[in-house]
């Protein structure tokens, strides 16, 4: 029995060490790991590509900032491309930068590596970009193409380990980190297929894709899609379309000043709350925009510091100290906005030229309105005696049954600040006065000696 067991360990160790031995070779070709080296360090689903049937393609508009909205946008797409079992999923990129942050850039870019349906992108038409967080999606997608007058990188620091990449950005990351690079260079550089200037040649070179051949208006052969291969488009549904707007810089800061302006017109109105209704709507949708945007907040509350000033002076009707320190506010505030992102001269005279419009000109004229005297047949005024308020030489303010008015003199006579007078016309809201006593007379009224 001894000699048996000596035997039995003697043959045994040798199997378990051959067992093990292949246990761990079929783990190291079987496994997603072993597909991802061979692919480069892209996705299982990259590797696979040129084996996949035919299908259909899904192509996916991805254009903007990349913010909260477009990220899940993505992701769905990546889902709802699985789920169908589509032969590709490209993505139709246009972003200049990107406002998630670093972790949630990186779950993207394991999400498109783990898809199991593979990821093309290409950054077109002519004049697109191709940037920081979309650029790092790139880097790990099964295909890249650049359309001409486009451009593709400025990944930043990357968000995964660049052994993720696919192999010619890792070879070219120094240079794409903070550069970027046109269609002729991707494609020299291996970065991208050839360079086309419309959608249909990119996806004519996918793996798999079922072509025809067509004639052209002038009778020439072209290649284009062929069944089933006819692209699906999709892009963002109408309400994420609406918070991916609000969550641009320019349109959420200008949204953040028309939505504060309205509000205090509504204090001014006797209306129905239209205006802070709307108001309201453009706030609320501001700071939607602004919680997604790297927005200061020390910036954000001198821009509504800057309508509190001017709510002040408004009361008054004439722009003074509160105005001043209001429109130094919105400068500062305005300039300030964003960290990382800066707002167009465009944005920024529409902002503050229109707040100033606003304020300097439209509300004194409506508090002048409102809380005025009714305008509907004047005529009774002229003859009417009140009192100036402050000197009239030649314009001032006149009280004339308890209203306050603007007026000027008649014939240039200067009335004290006190002085009792009389209205002898109306100009729209402005009175004509003289004084009581001591006017100059027209000689209109003078009568005949005889």
């Amino acid at each position: 029995m001894r000699g048996l067991s000596t035997i039995a360990r003697a043959i045994g160790a040798p199997l378990v060490a051959l067992g093990v031995a292949a246990l761990l070779a079929g783990g190291a070709v079987g496994s997603p790991a072993g597909a991802q080296d061979d692919a480069g360090g892209q996705g299982r689903a990259c590797a696979e590509a040129p084996r996949r049937e035919a299908g259909r393609l899904s192509i996916v508009t991805v254009s903007g900032l990349l913010d909260p909205v477009l990220a899940r946008f993505v992701e769905d797409s990546i889902d709802a491309a699985e789920e169908a079992d589509v032969a590709w999923l490209v993505l139709q990129v246009n972003s200049k930068g990107t406002v998630v942050p670093d972790s949630r850039v990186a779950e993207m870019v394991e999400r498109v590596r783990a898809s199991t349906v593979p990821v093309a992108v290409w950054v077109g038409p002519s004049g697109t970009r191709a940037f920081e967080g979309v650029a790092q999606i790139a880097a790990v997608a099964c295909r890249v193409g650049v359309a001409p007058g486009s451009r593709l990188g400025r990944l930043g620091d990357p968000v995964v380990d660049p052994s993720r990449f696919s192999e010619p950005f890792q070879r070219h990351l120094d240079r794409l980190t903070t550069g970027s690079v046109d269609a002729a260079t991707a494609e020299d550089l291996g970065l991208s297929l050839r360079a086309s200037e419309v959608l249909g040649p990119f996806l004519i070179q996918l793996d798999g894709v079922e072509t025809r051949t067509v004639k052209d208006d002038e009778g020439r052969d072209q290649t284009a899609v062929a069944e089933p291969s006819v692209p699906v488009f999709s892009k963002l549904p109408i309400f994420d379309q609406l918070l991916h707007t609000v969550s641009s810089p320019a349109v959420a800061y200008l949204l953040l000043l028309a939505g504060l302006a309205l509000i205090v017109f509504e204090l001014y109105t006797a209306g129905i709350g239209v205006a802070g209704l709307v108001g309201a709507g453009c706030t609320v949708l501001a700071c939607h925009g602004l919680a997604a945007l790297p927005a200061r907040g020390w910036a954000v509350a001198l821009l509504v510091a800057t309508v509190v000033a001017y709510a002040v002076d408004v009361q008054t009707g004439v722009p003074r100290l509160w105005t001043a320190l209001g429109t130094v506010a919105l400068v500062v505030g305005s300039l300030a906005l964003y960290d990382g992102l800066a707002l167009s001269w465009i944005t920024l005279l529409a902002g503050i030229g229109g707040m100033l419009l606003f304020v300097i000109g439209a509300m004194p004229a409506m508090v002048r309105t409102r809380f005025s005297t009714p305008t509907i047949g004047r005529g009774w005024m002229v003859g009417e005696q009140g009192s100036a308020v402050t000197a009239i030489d030649p314009d001032g303010v006149v009280e004339v049954r308890g209203a306050p008015w603007r007026a000027r003199t008649n014939r240039a006579t200067p009335v004290p600040a006190g002085e009792a007078v009389r209205v002898v016309e109306v100009d729209g809201l402005l009175l004509e006065v003289e004084p009581v006593e001591g006017a100059a007379r027209d000689h209109r009224q003078r009568r005949d000696p005889s």
